[in-house]
């Protein structure tokens, strides 16, 4: 850990100055309490950087949650293992996955699931006690859940260490959230602009506690915390009935891991009661069972949380990147891609190029500058790769 002052922390041997220099900016903020911890894999965000820990005390700053509320990963480790797929069609696997998940931005699906229905219907009473019409925030929300978007969004087949198959996957609160968390962006700045409040970045605008605005955020913020959950869940039961038709044998699930590292939660850290953004972080107090995801061709992981105080109880959540989207297209090939995916399973085409794991940091690295946080549990691998162009 480096201190980098009393009120910033660090855990990332790779910070660039960019990064380092906003983290700073946030930590100025007379809210923040006791400091900002700065993760493994922190890198440059919008407004506040990615990777980051963000504990305030009666105010909440949106931008800090990020825009896609509730993003986080899902795992289930199955009965199965590398042998039961040896000499089998791991194509058509995937091919049965991308028809059953609708992939890519804006693309929904054109019916619900009866477990889909469910989850529907759950949310939209959740919304009517909380006093909102999710509408509000996109006519076919209850279309986009079991969806996965794009980007760095993705579904996997992987094999732990003793080659045994787990079914991962990463997504969050898809349009619906975005635009949840888009309203509430706007309506800091508005705030902090009315009262000419000075800010160090006009996205760290921030909405203070007693206030309607405030509430109303963090009810629907909640809100969308839980469609991403019930997301990630509403596709995982689609991959595992893909692959009880692909195997002709049905999914034992061992074991379950689902967990959000973009979110807020209030927690008390050194004797308070704050508000703890996590942007790009999950909750590793001690025992707390976490997933890290590489890139889509490193290896993943199963954690356990070492209830660091200092880092507010939490690890990073992924690898980080190293690259911006547009310089990893300037920078590598889709051949420079085939040859990073090579043994895996996935849709070969240059729109993943951006996504290329020379494009983020060394996961390797990111789970060293860990060891304090977490322990590592499994490592997983993939053998099928899904993504969203």
């Amino acid at each position: 850990m480096e201190r980098i002052d009393k009120r910033l922390v660090n855990w990332a041997s790779i910070l660039d100055e960019g990064a380092r220099d906003q983290a700073r900016k946030t930590a100025t903020l007379p809210f923040v309490y006791p400091h900002v911890a700065l993760m493994p894999d922190a890198h440059l965000g919008k407004g506040a950087t990615v990777g980051s820990v963000i504990p305030t005390s009666g105010a909440i700053i949106p931008a800090a949650v990020g825009v896609d509320i509730g993003c986080g990963m899902i795992a289930v480790r199955t009965g199965f293992t590398a042998e039961d797929f040896r000499g089998r069609p791991l194509g058509a696997l995937r091919e049965a996955i991308e028809a059953a998940v609708p992939v890519s931005a804006g693309v929904y699906n054109t019916e619900l699931t009866e477990t889909a229905a469910e989850r529907v219907a759950g949310l939209a009473a959740d919304a009517e006690r909380a006093g909102f019409d999710p509408a509000d925030f996109g006519g076919n929300w209850r279309l986009q859940l079991g969806t996965l978007g794009s980007g760095n969004h993705f579904i996997e087949v992987t094999l732990d260490e003793l080659d045994r198959v787990w079914l991962f996957l990463h997504s969050g609160s898809r349009g619906v959230g975005n635009r949840i968390a888009q309203k509430y962006i706007r309506i800091a700045r508005e705030q902090c602009e009315r009262r000419w409040i000075p800010l160090p970045d006009p996205d760290l605008a921030y909405l203070v506690e007693g206030e309607p605005e405030f509430w109303d955020y963090i009810k629907r913020m909640r809100w969308a915390q839980r469609f991403a959950w019930l997301n990630r869940e509403e596709m995982m039961d689609r991959v595992v009935a893909c692959v009880a038709d692909w195997t002709g044998r049905e999914v034992d699930r061992f074991e379950t891991v689902n967990c959000h590292h973009n979110y807020t939660e209030q927690e008390t850290h050194f004797g308070k009661k704050v508000w703890v953004s996590r942007k790009g972080a999950i909750n590793a107090e001690k025992g707390r069972v976490g997933l890290v995801p590489g890139s889509m061709g490193t290896a993943s992981y199963v954690v356990a949380g070492k209830g660091n105080p200092v880092s507010l109880n939490s690890s990073p959540h992924g690898a980080g990147r190293g690259y911006s989207r547009t310089a990893a297209r300037k920078a590598f090939t889709q051949d420079d891609l085939r040859a990073a995916m090579v043994g895996i399973e996935y849709r070969d085409t240059d729109a993943f190029v951006d996504e290329i794991p020379a494009a983020y940091k060394d996961i390797d690295v990111v789970m060293r500058d860990a060891a304090d946080l977490v322990e590592i549990r499994h490592t997983l691998r993939q053998i099928v790769n899904v993504k969203g162009d």
